[in-house]
């Protein structure tokens, strides 16, 4: 029997976005950037509507019991049309159960979100089955790879830019997965660009330089090129930056398979986007592609991974310095 699932949180924003408020909001998982993203648009869909502080409260679970909260919702506003209630920490609530009977009578004048930190088990016990029978419950999954870069271009486009689908790829590969990190490197683009409405690859590009930082992209470069020196050198300034060796290794990874495409990809003469689509990265980067696969026969591409498997299994294995660990990979590489 297959396991239930609830609908995702980016639902949640669209439908505000048309104007739907719904009673309750439960949000719950890993991903605690896209619930603050939600409670955030609930937030201001709701401020019109409430014109007393006593219709806003938040309450936490490690101090506050469901049946009060409950209550409170129950009764009717100050003088505010609606009444928000966020409940945060509603993991720690023991009592979950009394939310069954109130998601099947809900009122009308109150707007409850319910923020529950983390997975839940199982979607079919109560109060989960009735919340997902009203369309109640929300899962904030991790975004990752396509869903991400999907993300990004709504993100973009609430912001009134446009970015294309390759170019946000490029982003999220420059910035790493984290929407935090994303929105700070968003925010400097815009701020770059002025009155401009399309974000390109100069922008993205553009950035690192203004910035002073250094790219993903500038260590495939170096490590493309054989360059050690420039390469430990970028490496060390990506660290100082923020990144996180695994971050780099895996976009090694990824940049290492692109490059042991390209020989078969010559071979097909594909057009240049969809060759490049096929190795992984933008069209822009493609020729450094070729240039690199001169450079690293098979065999030395074999090594390559057998490095690359090393360094993964040393960051999540063990205590190792970080540093010495992609010193140590970049050397192999380049050895």
């Amino acid at each position: 029997m297959a396991r239930s699932k609830a609908p995702s949180i980016l639902e949640v924003v669209e439908k505000i976005g048309k104007g739907d408020l719904l009673p309750i909001y439960y949000f719950f998982g890993e991903d605690y950037y896209l619930i603050e993203n939600a409670l955030s648009t609930i937030e201001a869909a709701s401020a019109p509507l409430i014109t007393s502080e006593f219709d806003r409260e938040t309450f936490y679970g490690d101090d506050k019991n469901l049946s009060d909260v409950l209550d409170f919702a129950s009764a009717f506003p100050f003088g505010s049309k609606k009444k928000l209630l966020i409940f945060k920490q509603f993991e720690k609530v023991r009592d979950k159960k009394l939310l069954k009977e109130y998601s099947n009578s809900p009122v009308d004048f109150t707007t409850l979100v319910l923020i529950h930190s983390g997975s839940i088990s199982n979607l079919d016990s109560e109060p989960y089955k009735t919340l997902r029978e009203h369309h109640f419950i929300f899962e904030a999954k991790v975004l990752r790879g396509k869903t991400l870069v999907k993300w990004l271009i709504n993100h973009i486009e609430n912001k009134g830019k446009s970015i294309s689908e390759d170019t946000a790829q490029m982003l999220v590969d420059i910035s790493g997965e984290s929407r935090n990190m994303l929105e700070s490197q968003l925010e400097k683009i815009i701020t770059f660009m002025n009155e401009e409405k399309e974000i390109t690859v100069d922008h993205v590009q553009s950035l690192s330089t203004k910035l002073k930082q250094n790219t993903v992209f500038d260590l495939q470069n170096a490590l493309g090129r054989k360059e050690k020196d420039k390469a430990i050198q970028i490496a060390f300034n990506l660290l100082d930056n923020g990144a996180e060796p695994v971050f780099i290794v895996a976009m090694l990874t990824r940049y290492f398979t692109g490059i042991s495409k390209v020989n078969e990809l010559n071979k097909m003469n594909l057009p240049l986007q969809q060759a490049a689509r096929y190795a992984g990265t933008h069209h822009f980067y493609y020729k450094d592609y070729q240039q690199a696969r001169t450079l690293y026969p098979d065999t030395n591409l074999a090594d390559v991974f057998r490095s690359l498997l090393k360094a993964d299994r040393s960051i999540k294995t063990t205590s190792s310095n970080g540093k010495n660990i992609i010193t140590i990979l970049l050397s192999e590489i380049l050895s």
